[in-house]
């Protein structure tokens, strides 16, 4: 399974509408969500519709309308995400649940290389189903807080001193874009572990 542009996409865009949830911004407008993840507005805009007509996201017209999560982050799987926008996680068509498509082995019983598919899909699909938005959200802002990195959807900053300040997501150098093994979102959520 690869995630698509698409898929990656919508996904930050949820995360995003979820951290504004946490921050309590009712609403987050297209072009706001667009440019806090440096994401192409038109394509971005097709996104947020298909997660409206999917009951994932919500939308407000007028002047100061936007978009917000419909249902709670803690209801919204990161899997059902994914299958809506890229389909099936199973990586070959008989081992897929919600899209079985029969392969052209001749003993697919007996299918090593279907029961070997079949393990992956169900790591995958594991971990895609056991963690909701509210979980990623939950472990980007405390990240974000230990590092110090401006929380976004904020309102600006005043400053008895002097102007007002825009807050803007802290973006790492390119050499700490890389994760270590231990980085990841299970990690975090429960620090160290043993499987």
């Amino acid at each position: 399974m690869k995630l698509s542009k698409k898929g990656e996409y919508a996904l930050r865009a949820l995360i995003d509408l979820g951290i504004a949830a946490e921050v309590g911004r009712s609403l987050v407008q297209v072009t706001e969500l667009a440019a806090n993840e440096q994401l192409p507005i038109k394509f971005l805009e097709q996104i947020l519709q298909l997660l409206k007509e999917a009951g994932l996201v919500a939308s407000q017209r007028g002047k100061f309308g936007g978009y917000r999560l419909a249902r709670p982050a803690g209801r919204i799987a990161v899997g059902q995400v994914v299958r809506l926008i890229d389909g099936p996680l199973a990586p070959i068509g008989c081992v897929s649940h919600t899209a079985y498509a029969k392969c052209s082995c001749p003993d697919e019983t007996h299918c090593g290389l279907r029961m070997l598919m079949l393990d992956v899909r169900n790591a995958i699909s594991g971990i895609l189903d056991r963690h909701s938005l509210a979980d990623v959200v939950e472990v980007t802002l405390r990240k974000m807080r230990r590092d110090g990195v401006p929380l976004p959807y904020t309102r600006p900053v005043r400053d008895p001193h002097g102007p007002v300040e825009r807050r803007k997501r802290g973006r790492a150098s390119p050499a700490s874009h890389r994760l270590r093994p231990v980085e990841g979102l299970i990690n975090n959520l429960l620090g160290d572990y043993a499987i």
